[in-house]
């Protein structure tokens, strides 16, 4: 079975195999080989990747975009709803504490779509392309998230995936996934360290990965920031924008999300602009309220409004080096990752601080997709020589606390702890006949405790009632290869009875609502099918009549009168019936109207090609034998000239 890799970015999807012994970079339906993370609901369908992106500016409150920001983040965190509101789009609601996004669908009432779902739609997308391009069925990939997504952000990608009907093989960091593609492309010599200095359009990460000659990457450190990227940068420019439209014109676009969709789309251009030229020009017509929007916009200036954004990239450049106790001369290779490393300043930035060291931007946009696809590859048990005895050694970028009764705080699990990691760690009751254990999971920065954050609240339950001390309780933390914490208890005293966990997080969807929705995706998908093949027959009819049509015109004088103005006047028939019947006919009326149509012209049809291929009878122009060139019997043997 074939295994995909899969890099699901802020802005960017993209799909990769890795098949005789190289990665292939896997394009979609128009031939991209980057499909754009949107997806749109419109009056009649749902549109993902470019289609969706295309049509944003005209349909912006039910176009959503830049998902990975918001995928398992915090319900009631200002800093999710303050990037909803800086990308002036959709809306988002707290339903059940989750993060919803309300959206209309053919008339119908708001839906109230989950960040998992608008990311199994583009995941589908990945998918589909995958299968069409390789012609058979994918189930199994490996998805890649930022070094320093959280634990209950992977969760969320991965319950994505098993909605979009794949099998996760692993979770992958992206920096890691970059040092993979980068270390099997350069076939390096001897232990190298190397600075994967991942920025994209809207996370940041800051990876040290040692590669050692036995194709061990080991990852020493990581560090980053996932609300730091393009699209940044992008808000930066579109806030100078619109203030500057208001001190021109004195109107607020910020009102309109139709204008403020398309000055963020302008800026983008121009912020790419900027990566190659020292000035860029906005020109936008009616921008809002009739008035034409003209601007320029130098680097410098760009510079200057991003200076804050692009020097604490460097803060975390600091904090893995430290941590993975390194001084700059010891790193080798620096590899620039994401489509935000083409900015001059940050590239500026980065050289500077390693002493005007050379940077590689090694495949920059492709390097995350080929590193996941070689892993996809790995554990499917592909035999190539180029992937042969491959290891990988990650970490997890977060410390992990645990906090029981009296405020005790124990530390689970350190910072850049390598991964899988396990503990088990005993507990008992703190009063008499007590029923259950309440246990506080926090996950964090040790040196910061605004930067703690409750993980998850384990309620074990169904003690024995027993004197306080008595009960043994093993409570064992599993944070496995994806950096994903599970937790399991069982009464030490005895050891065939376990308790059960019960998890108070309400941002992780739960089993049921994953197979739900994995059946709704697949529901959709039956009426996806159903209305391709309904498109399939209209063009199918619409192409029947329309070769008839061009049939008699191409038969002309040569048709019989009564033939060609009964095929005229059924094309006539059916392409009003098409015109009425585009939107509400099924597949089944088209095909009972081909073939009414088929009976009715197919003999008139054979007449018309015999006579366009010169095949039919011919009029005899003489009836004597002894004229020349005369086939009395067309199709028979020669007739011989009579003296």
């Amino acid at each position: 079975m074939v295994a995909i890799g899969i890099d699901l970015g802020t802005t960017y999807a993209r799909v990769a195999v890795f098949q005789y012994g190289k990665v292939e970079i896997i394009p979609n339906e128009q031939g991209n080989r980057a499909t754009p993370c949107f997806v749109a609901y419109t009056d009649s369908e749902r549109l993902i990747g470019d289609a969706a992106k295309n049509q944003a500016a005209m349909n912006p409150k039910n176009t959503v975009f830049n998902i990975k920001r918001l995928i398992g983040r915090n319900c009631y965190d200002e800093k999710m709803f303050q990037d909803v509101k800086d990308w002036s789009a959709f809306d988002a609601a707290v339903v059940c504490a989750r993060v919803k996004f309300d959206l209309d669908l053919k008339d119908e009432e708001k839906l109230l779509i989950s960040p998992e779902e608008i990311s199994s739609l583009v995941l589908i997308k990945m998918k589909e392309a995958a299968e069409a391009y390789l012609g058979t069925t994918v189930k199994d990939a490996v998805i890649t998230v930022p070094a320093y997504f959280k634990d209950v952000q992977r969760q969320a990608t991965k319950d994505a995936g098993a909605i979009a009907g794949l099998n996760v093989l692993r979770i992958i960091n992206e920096p890691t996934a970059a040092a993979l593609a980068y270390g099997l492309d350069e076939n390096l010599k001897g232990e190298r360290n190397v600075l994967i200095f991942d920025l994209g359009g809207g996370t940041f990460d800051v990876s040290i990965v040692t590669i050692k000659e036995d194709k061990l990457f080991e990852v020493r450190a990581a560090a980053g920031n996932t609300r730091l990227g393009g699209e940044d940068f992008d808000t930066r420019l579109v806030n100078h924008f619109a203030e500057e439209f208001e001190q021109k014109y004195e109107k607020d676009l910020r009102s309109s999300p139709q204008a403020m969709r398309r000055l963020r789309t302008a800026a983008e251009q121009s912020k790419l602009i900027l990566s190659s030229s020292t000035e860029a020009t906005i020109v936008l017509d009616a921008l809002y309220e009739g008035v034409d929007f003209y601007t320029k916009i130098s680097r410098a200036r760009f510079e200057e409004m991003c200076d804050d954004l692009f020097h604490s990239t460097l803060d975390s450049v600091e904090k893995v080096l430290n941590d993975a106790k390194m001084d700059k001369s010891q790193i080798h290779d620096i590899i620039l990752v994401g489509g935000s490393t083409r900015i001059p300043k940050v590239q500026s930035l980065l050289q500077t601080f390693f002493g005007g060291k050379s940077l590689n931007l090694f495949m920059s946009d492709e390097a995350v997709v080929n590193g996941a696809a070689i892993q996809a590859a790995i554990l499917s048990g592909d035999k190539s020589s180029q992937i042969q005895g491959v290891s990988i050694v990650d970490v997890a970028p977060y410390l992990l606390e645990i906090e029981t009764t009296g405020l005790v705080t124990t530390k689970l699990m350190e910072r850049n702890t390598r991964i899988p990691y396990k503990r088990s760690i005993k507990f008992t009751t703190s009063s008499d006949n007590q029923p259950f254990v309440n246990i506080h999971v926090f996950e964090g920065e040790p040196a910061s405790a605004k930067d703690i954050n409750l993980l998850d609240n384990f309620l074990l339950y169904r003690l024995p009632l027993a004197p306080r001390g008595v009960p043994k309780i093993d409570v064992t933390f599993d944070v496995d290869v994806n950096g994903i914490l599970n937790v399991t208890a069982q009464l030490i005293s005895e050891k065939a009875t376990k308790l059960r966990v019960r998890r108070e997080d309400k941002i992780r969807l739960t089993l049921v609502e994953v197979v739900c929705l994995s059946d709704e995706a697949k529901e959709y998908a039956a009426e996806k099918e159903k209305e391709r093949q309904r498109i399939a027959a209209h063009n199918q009819l619409k192409n029947y009549v329309l070769s008839i049509k061009q049939a008699a015109d191409k038969a002309g004088n040569e048709l019989d009168h009564s033939d060609k103005y009964l095929v005229l006047k059924k094309f006539k028939e059916t392409i009003k019936w098409l015109d009425a019947n585009t939107t509400t006919a099924e597949k089944e009326d088209y095909d009972y109207k081909l073939k009414e149509l088929t009976k009715i012209c197919s003999a008139t049809l054979a007449k018309m090609q015999l006579s366009a291929d010169g095949s039919g009878p011919q009029p005899s122009y003489c009836g004597k034998q002894s004229c020349n060139n005369v086939g009395g019997n067309y199709g028979g043997s020669a007739v011989k000239e009579v003296d």
